[in-house]
């Protein structure tokens, strides 16, 4: 019989391993290259808003107006007055670095004992943050010289070098921890270490080639400044994964008996099938984010596809190239008492699979009926969710320096941090009905030439302030004009991405689900199947909502991960986790399914497949899982609030996927549904297939060449 896509493959690397290899190698290293000296291109902020405020953002940029990376700086001190000469010293020092414009005389606060001194910094403020570095000396020199005030400082070019430094210290503790708990646990797992460097070196040259292409992609598509730390913990996780399922299933054929060529065509037509299919969901699943409306989502699919594409084409090429050309020198480095142990438990059945699946089967009903119980208690937090765009005292914590000094200034100079930006835009700028409307505002800036006006309002009071601002004040001042009238700032920005998000979710949710049902279907040829998939995908993601919800909006247990209740969730974070985890859940579930579906077509009841094939995928899921949430943890560990939340939220959902839901739930349901799992209606007969059982070609010997 005619072997599958994924045993074509594996066998002409096999039988072709120096070409598979060396044009690994060199697609690597002329994607990492190309890609590095072409640069990453960010996103602009008018890319990556949406509503009304991108719309100002656009208009400011078409007109050349970009505005200058502004900064305030706040001196205190205990008495009235007594500010006057470190703020005389900071206003001369801050001259002398002749980096600022438009320094600006100090404002005393409404008691006296405060004064914010606001300039602005010469240039292109997105370039601001590189430059900003003789202002904030300048202003630790005030601080140290003068210690009977307080100062702080806060702005768009300082808050962009604190947080660009945070990104990169984080993004190195990540790549450097979780690289060696992934090492560590294949260790543990294989007992050998060139069998556990296997997958590791694979995930990490398939994360360095895709870095490159996403770079050369970005100035097509922008990107937001994390989406390479989204890429990494996407890339390496599921790197790792593949690589493993495909590399534990060719050890276990070699285990069983079967010689090289025998064991590694198993292998690809099984695990290298089961990699294919469950890349082909995941990359599917992320298009789904391109329906999203927004930027940040597009380049957050673009990243995952390109890097899941790439673990896959290294998975079933190089990976049966490299097996081929090590065979049993795989185990070599082979650790004392590691590996064997857990080897022989997964060939037969014993371990821990073992004495769970034996109640589960004998009692599915009650099995199902309480895993499905538990997964909804984790859930129920998530049905108070509230969503937002985190600030940066919820982003970076209430204590950081960062935090601390916007809330010092917002409190004494309320909006100021954040005022609004109201954006006009009209044929004739000059007008006299434009002229009196604009007469209204306090501050006001008209640019002629670009028949453009720029007005800051302060918002004291946030949203309620930026309501009344645009559904009142507004329209009564300007819509007698004519003229284009937007909002934009940090607070309208936040409002706008929110209802776009909102409206964005339904058509991503409706996409990723019939595609995982349309998936499914062909792959395994039974509409129950492809149905089980997506409920237990829902019953992991609510669940997985619920936790996050119950840690971070209400600080339940946050101080156990270094975090903190911040009273919402990042506003991107339900849309991106619903898409991840409905892609990655896929690679358990294939897997798991495949390896039952195999034990049915060789004869076995249901009852008996399902037995055999989760004790025998038990080892692999397990050690897939433990290394998919040592990584997602890693990132539940860093500084930024978001990367803690996304961390914890896929951490926690890959758990109870990989346990609960793989070992306890999916085996109870198809228990109950019996023969009916295998159902195929005539009409889908026709329908292409995947198929999902390895070959039955007569076993050839010897070693491959």
């Amino acid at each position: 019989m005619r072997r599958n896509l994924a045993a074509r493959i594996g066998m002409w690397s096999a039988h072709h391993r120096k070409t598979a290899i060396l044009g690994w190698l060199l697609f690597v290293v002329l994607a990492t290259g190309i890609g590095g000296a072409s640069g990453l291109v960010e996103m602009s902020d008018a890319e990556n808003g949406a509503g009304d405020s991108a719309r100002a953002e656009q208009i400011l940029d078409d007109a050349g107006l970009g505005q200058p990376a502004g900064e305030l700086v706040m001196v205190s001190a205990p008495k009235a007055g007594d500010w006057r000469g470190a703020a005389d010293a900071l206003s001369a020092a801050l001259g002398r670095t002749r980096e600022v414009a438009d320094l600006a005389a100090p404002v005393p606060s409404e008691d006296g004992k405060d004064a914010l001194i606001t300039f602005e910094l010469k240039g292109d403020a997105a370039t601001a943050p590189d430059r900003v570095q003789p202002v904030l000396d300048a202003v630790d020199g005030v601080r140290a010289g003068h210690p009977d005030v307080t100062i702080h400082q806060f702005g768009e070019a300082s808050a962009g070098k604190w947080l660009g430094d945070l990104l990169s210290e984080d993004f190195k503790k990540a790549e450097f921890t979780a690289v060696p708990l992934a090492l560590g646990i294949l260790l543990v797992a294989f007992g050998a270490v060139v069998a556990a460097l296997l997958p590791v070196g694979l995930a990490l040259t398939a994360c360095m080639a895709a870095f490159g292409l996403l770079s050369l992609a970005s100035h097509q598509l922008h990107l937001f400044q994390t989406t390479y730390s989204v890429m990494f913990l996407m890339g390496f996780a599921v790197g790792v994964d593949y690589c493993l399922f495909y590399l534990r299933r060719e050890r276990d054929e070699r285990a069983a008996g079967h010689d090289a060529e025998t064991a590694l065509r198993i292998a690809a037509a099984t695990s290298g099938r089961a990699v294919l299919v469950s890349g082909l969901t995941v990359t599917v699943a992320m298009a789904g984010m391109f329906l999203s409306g927004l930027m940040l989502f597009k380049g957050f699919a673009l990243a995952t596809i390109i890097v899941v594409l790439v673990a896959v084409l290294g998975s079933v090429t190089v990976l049966p190239a490299l097996l081929s050309w090590l065979g049993d020198r795989v185990e070599a480095g082979r650790l004392p008492f590691l590996g064997r142990r857990g080897g022989r438990r997964a060939r037969t059945g014993g371990g821990i699979a073992g004495r769970v699946l034996r109640p589960v089967l004998s009692r599915p009903k009650t099995f199902a009926v309480a895993s499905v119980v538990v997964l909804l208690a984790l859930a129920a937090p998530a049905i108070g969710m509230k969503t937002e765009q985190l600030g940066l005292e919820k982003q970076f914590g209430s204590q950081s320096q960062l935090s601390v000094a916007y809330r010092q200034i917002s409190e004494n100079f309320p909006g100021g941090p954040d005022p609004a930006r109201v954006v006009v835009k009209a044929d004739d700028i000059g007008a006299p009905a434009l002229r009196k409307a604009l007469d209204g505002f306090d501050k006001v800036t008209v640019h002629k030439a670009q028949n453009v006006a720029e007005i800051e309002v302060p918002l004291p009071h946030g949203q309620a302030s930026l309501s009344e601002l645009r559904e009142k004040r507004l329209p009564a001042a300007f819509d007698a004009t004519g003229a284009q009238v937007y909002v934009t700032g940090e607070t309208a920005g936040s409002v706008d991405f929110n209802e776009q998000l909102k409206r964005g979710i339904v058509p991503v949710f409706a996409f990723i689900t019939a595609v995982t049902f349309l998936l499914m279907l062909f792959c395994f040829r039974s509409y129950v199947i492809a149905v089980t998939s997506i409920v237990l995908n829902l019953l992991s993601v609510a669940a997985a909502y619920g936790v996050m919800v119950a840690v971070f909006q209400h600080g339940w247990g946050a101080s156990l991960i270094g975090s903190e209740g911040v009273g919402a969730i990042e506003s991107w974070m339900p849309l991106f986790v619903l898409v991840v985890l409905f892609g990655l859940s896929m690679d358990y579930h294939v897997f798991v399914v495949s390896r039952i579906r195999e034990a049915r077509d060789r004869g076995l009841t249901t009852r008996a497949a399902i037995d055999e094939g989760v004790r025998r995928t038990a080892g692999a899921v397990t050690g897939a899982a433990v290394i998919m949430v040592a990584v997602f943890a890693v990132f539940g560990t860093l500084s930024m609030q978001d990367m803690q939340q996304m961390g914890v939220g896929l951490a926690v959902a890959v758990l109870l996927d990989a346990t609960l839901v793989r070992m306890v739930l999916l085996p109870s349901v198809m228990a109950l549904l019996g023969e009916r799992n295998w159902h195929t209606p005539r009409a889908l007969t026709r329908l292409p297939s995947l198929e999902h059982g390895p070959e039955r070609e007569p076993a050839a010997s010897g070693r491959l060449g």
